[in-house]
């Protein structure tokens, strides 16, 4: 490719741009479960920017494009809320999903005081399963949200940071 991808903190410049990558990402899922209607197909600009303020949101750009992103809070617990992690299906394949998980899991436990993390993904999203395993997540609980989907939740405990590492 000639340039390497970085990963940073987005900008609100960046809102527009993630959500059309979302969008496209999220195709395959809505298809693979038959339901359009999925939240990240119907998450508004507004309700992204709102989210924004409060949440940390990174990106990975090859040169000026956005290619991924990943979303998380932290709540009072101590949990982290992984959500949205995306990268452009030209982009799959190739490490950057678990470069960005890395990076935000990284960020919420230096920034946010992240004593573990939990993200979820639905029961057919074998690449997604198979990624989060990899990276050391277990599932923790299931969830039947119709008929034909469940949300399968994953954890797993943050590494705490040594001193003066």
């Amino acid at each position: 490719m000639g340039m390497s991808v970085t990963i940073d903190k987005a900008t609100a410049q960046d809102a527009e741009h993630i959500l059309k990558l979302q969008y496209l990402c999220y195709q395959s899922e809505a298809e693979l479960y038959g339901d359009y209607s999925i939240d990240p197909l119907t998450e508004t600009l507004a309700e992204l920017r709102a989210e924004m303020a409060d949440t940390c949101v990174l990106v990975a750009r090859l040169g000026s494009e956005v290619v991924g992103s990943v979303r998380g809070r932290v709540d009072a617990d101590g949990t982290a809320c992984i959500g949205r992690l995306i990268v452009h299906p030209r982009m799959q394949r190739h490490g950057l999903g678990g470069r960005l998980l890395a990076e935000i899991e990284r960020r919420l436990a230096a920034e946010r005081d992240a004593a573990r993390y939990r993200l979820f993904t639905g029961h057919r999203s074998e690449g997604n399963l198979r990624l989060y395993r990899r990276l050391g997540y277990a599932p923790v609980a299931t969830e039947e949200i119709s008929r034909h989907m469940s949300l399968v939740t994953l954890e797993k405990e943050a590494i705490p940071a040594v001193a003066g590492a």
